[in-house]
């Protein structure tokens, strides 16, 4: 029986886990379930795993949770709590799925302490990939990959030499405007930049898809989590979501793993490989689907895309200020502060006031990210 604390309990990845877990009650028992403001999605979700601890990050929201759990669970408010959650000696694994770089302390704490650890969260590996998997070689930490498109490629790089890699290809959905006219993006809306056309996620992850911030995002991480040099990371666009990612290898092969767009399938694989785990998902019918089609990332209409190989390139600094910027951007085009294309707009101005430095420590990404995050503010107030 693994026991297993889930940071992000209340979000789309977290209740996906709650759910391949209550499939399974007799490999999987809740320890901790960590979230931030969501009471009522919290209440639920404790009642149905039963776990040991919760903890709200937010004040008020544990104060107004408090009573309304199951008895015998015992509650927490901070984010040191969580720290402490993720790095017990009682956890066998955690499931890292906090949105932003709010997520990486805990999730860090669990990579030293030598977990498994399930990964959904990018910007651990964005702000500070070095750090994180230098961490996991040290204390033997297995990070396994939650996003669709990473749990792909470490699906078809096993068994198979590292070295004998010449391309990982991630596929991209294009978001709700992969055929939009480029020339009409300056007028869209927040509401239809979140409705994704494949997935059901948060808004913020929503819009990330809608600019591509987010494939920019997964090629930074897919450079940490698979030791890859640039050169050897591309993204192409996949409108039907089936194909998730391609391997290419030095004697011509490509490997490619699908399946259904449906979370749970990457969830359980990062839960227990082997065996596989029954998710409820859907089986995917070829036949039904018809086709699959593929096409060129245009950098004219995903910006993002051109300005990430240029952070790719780069230092740690610049991958840390990509990120910063972009929550910055991302949350004042929700807030209808800014126009859809001054989100990238923005990222790159910020880039272009940053230093090009490598960051060796937790506090230095700490202030590369505040630095960003002032010229982010800067840049949308002018």
């Amino acid at each position: 029986m693994k026991r297993v604390t889930v940071l992000g309990a209340t979000g789309s990845i977290g209740c996906n886990t709650a759910d391949v877990m209550l499939r399974h009650p007799d490999k999987f028992s809740a320890f901790a379930l960590v979230g931030h403001r969501n009471v009522n999605k919290m209440v639920e979700l404790a009642s149905a795993l039963q776990p040991e601890w919760v903890v709200m990050t937010d004040a008020a929201a544990a104060a107004q949770i408090r009573g309304k759990l199951p008895a015998g669970v015992k509650l927490e408010d901070s984010m040191e709590a969580a720290i402490a959650l993720s790095s017990a000696s009682e956890v066998d694994m955690v499931m890292a799925a906090m949105v932003g770089s709010a997520g990486l302390p805990a999730t860090l704490a669990a990579v030293q302490a030598g977990k498994r650890v399930g990964l959904a969260n990018k910007e651990c590996l964005v702000t500070a990939g070095r750090l994180f998997m230098n961490a996991a070689t040290e204390s033997g930490a297995e990070v396994v990959p939650v996003d669709s498109e990473h749990a792909a490629v470490h699906q078809c790089m096993q068994g198979h030499d590292r070295g004998s890699v010449t391309r990982v290809i991630l596929t991209a959905s294009g978001g709700p405007f992969r055929d939009r006219d480029p020339a009409t993006l300056h007028a869209v809306t927040p509401a239809e930049a979140v409705a994704h056309p494949n997935w059901d996620m948060g808004a913020k992850i929503s819009i990330d898809s809608a600019t591509m911030i987010n494939k920019a995002l997964e090629l930074i991480e897919a450079r940490w989590l698979f030791d890859l040099s640039p050169d050897k990371l591309s993204a192409i666009i996949h409108p039907q979501s089936i194909v998730h990612a391609m391997v290419e290898y030095r004697d011509g092969s490509v490997l490619a793993q699908l399946a259904m767009p449906d979370m749970r399938m990457p969830i359980a694989y990062a839960l227990q490989a082997e065996p596989r785990l029954a998710t409820g998902m859907d089986w995917l019918d070829l036949a039904q689907t018809g086709s699959l089609s593929f096409q060129t990332v245009d950098h004219i209409r995903f910006p993002a895309m051109r300005l990430v190989q240029d952070v790719l390139g780069g230092e740690d600094s610049l991958s840390i200020a990509f990120n910063a910027a972009n929550e910055v951007a991302n949350a004042a085009f929700r807030e209808q502060r800014i126009g859809f294309m001054q989100i990238v707009a923005t990222v790159e101005q910020v880039l272009a006031k940053v230093e090009n430095v490598p960051v060796g420590t937790l506090d230095e990404v700490w202030l590369h990210d505040g630095h960003a995050r002032k010229l982010a503010h800067e840049v949308i107030a002018t």
